[in-house]
Parts: structure tokens; sequence; C-alpha cells
């Protein structure tokens, strides 16, 4: 019964941790670009917008999906910056253990 006892707490321990690092996470930034910069996205660690940049130049009413195109690009880039941020911070709280489900 003791060991149940420890392992409860470990578990109790390890869910305030996970809460602490999700909450960090709010405070981490991550950026990408396409198309030479002419479109810039920041995201934080938890795949919020804080921003979109795009460059005047790059609209083109006659071609918009040439702008579609590069918003996409630079979206699927920032999430999978901000995805290994969070595998990132996860690993190292389970010491290099992966814990399915855990991002």
């Amino acid at each position: 019964m003791a060991k149940m006892g420890g392992i409860l707490k470990q578990a109790m321990e390890m869910k305030d941790r996970i809460e602490s690092i999700k909450e960090s996470l709010g405070n981490e930034r991550v950026e990408a670009s396409a198309g030479g910069a002419m479109v810039t996205v920041l995201l934080n660690g938890k795949m919020e917008v804080l921003s979109v940049k795009i460059d005047p130049e790059i609209i083109n009413a006659a071609e918009p999906e040439v702008l579609e195109t590069l918003v996409q690009a630079a979206f699927n880039d920032a999430i999978g910056k901000a995805q290994d941020l969070v595998k990132g911070k996860m690993t190292e709280m389970t010491g290099g253990f992966e814990i399915p489900g855990l991002t």
C-alpha cells in the first residue's frame, strides 16, 4: 500500500509539472516565414496566433492563390515549430520517455 501512495504522489507531482509547463508555453514564441519573409507568422507555445505580417508587395488581387499559398506555408512551418517546442519541453520533464498522449 505504501508503494501505491508513492505512485499517486508522483503522479500528482507530474500533473502539477505538466500544468506548469502548459502555462509557461503561453510565454514561448515561435516565428516562421515564407516567400523570403513576405509572410511571417508568430505563434506562442499554446499554438495561439500572436501576429501575421504580410508584405504589401505580395498582395495581388489577380493572383490571390500566391498569397494563400505563402500564408499556408508560414502557418504550417510555425505550427511544426510550436509542436517541436511542446514536445521538447515534455521530453525534458519526462527524462526522455515518450508518454503517448502527453504531447
